[in-house]
C-alpha cells in the first residue's frame, strides 16, 4: 500500500480517538454482522465536529478544487455535516460555498418549503455531503428533490468513510451511485485504507488490528466486500 497522506492518518487517529471507529461485533442496519462499526454520531462536541470538518474540507478541496457552489446534506445527519464543512472550506481554502439541507415535511408557513439555507437555483453545482452510505437511499431521495427544485448540476457525492460493501449488486453502493447519476464519489478514507494503516500499527500504545482480528475482519470483507 502506498503510504496514506498525512491527513489520511491523522482522520483515522481522529476516528479512533472520538470512539467514531470501533472494534467488536456488532450488527448493521442492513442486517450484517460486522466486526468493526463507524458512527459517526458519536462526536458531539465544538472540536470534534469542528475537526470533523476539516477533514471533509480538505477531501472536497483535494477532489473537487472549486468546482462546486453547494453542500446539500440530507435530513438528519447530514444537516450539522454541510454547516460545518462549508465554514472550514470558508477559514481553510477563502471557498465561500453555500450550503442546503431538508426538512422530512415541507412547512405551510414562516420559511415554506422543503429547504433550508440556500434554495437551490439553476446551474448551482452540488455536492451530497453524507457520513456513511450502507445501501445509499438518502442519496435516492435527495438527487430526485434537488433535481425538482431546480436544474442543479450534481457533481459529487462524500462521505465520510467508503466501507467498500456490496450495494445492491456486487458493486459498492458509492459506485453504484456514480454510474446511476454520472458523478464521483469518494470517502475522506476508505475501509482498506484504515485496516491496512492500524493492522499492526499501534496508535496510542495500543493496536487495534491485530492476526487474530484481521482474520474476522478478512473474512467478512470476503462474504459482502464489493467488486468495485
Amino acid at each position: 500500500m502506498a503510504e496514506l497522506t498525512a491527513y489520511k492518518q491523522d482522520f483515522i487517529k481522529f476516528l479512533i480517538h472520538s470512539e467514531v471507529l470501533s472494534f467488536g461485533e456488532f450488527i448493521t442496519k442492513s442486517g450484517r454482522k460486522t466486526p468493526y462499526f463507524i458512527n459517526i454520531g458519536n462526536i458531539s462536541n465544538g472540536e470534534g465536529i469542528y475537526r470533523l470538518g476539516e477533514f471533509y474540507a480538505h477531501a472536497i478541496h483535494e477532489k473537487l478544487g472549486t468546482d462546486f457552489d453547494n453542500l446539500y446534506g440530507p435530513a438528519y445527519k447530514g444537516i450539522p455535516l454541510v454547516v460545518v464543512t462549508s465554514a472550514c472550506l470558508h477559514n481553510l481554502y477563502d471557498y465561500n460555498a453555500s450550503y442546503t439541507f431538508n426538512r422530512k415535511e415541507a412547512k405551510s408557513h414562516g420559511e415554506k418549503g422543503l429547504f433550508i439555507g440556500h434554495q437551490p437555483q439553476d446551474g448551482d453545482r452540488v455536492i451530497i455531503v453524507e457520513d456513511v452510505i450502507t445501501a445509499g437511499t438518502s442519496i435516492y431521495e435527495s438527487v430526485p428533490l434537488l433535481k425538482k427544485s431546480a436544474e442543479i448540476d450534481l457533481k459529487a457525492v462524500v462521505v465520510s468513510v467508503d466501507r467498500q460493501e456490496k450495494g445492491n449488486s456486487e458493486n459498492s453502493a458509492l459506485s453504484e451511485i456514480c454510474s446511476i447519476f454520472g458523478v464521483k464519489t469518494f470517502g475522506i478514507v476508505t475501509v482498506t485504507e484504515i485496516i491496512e494503516y492500524l493492522y499492526e500499527n499501534e496508535i496510542d500504545g495500543k493496536i487495534y488490528i491485530n492476526n487474530k482480528s484481521i482474520q474476522r475482519i478478512n473474512e467478512y470483507r470476503e462474504q459482502y466486500g464489493a467488486a468495485n
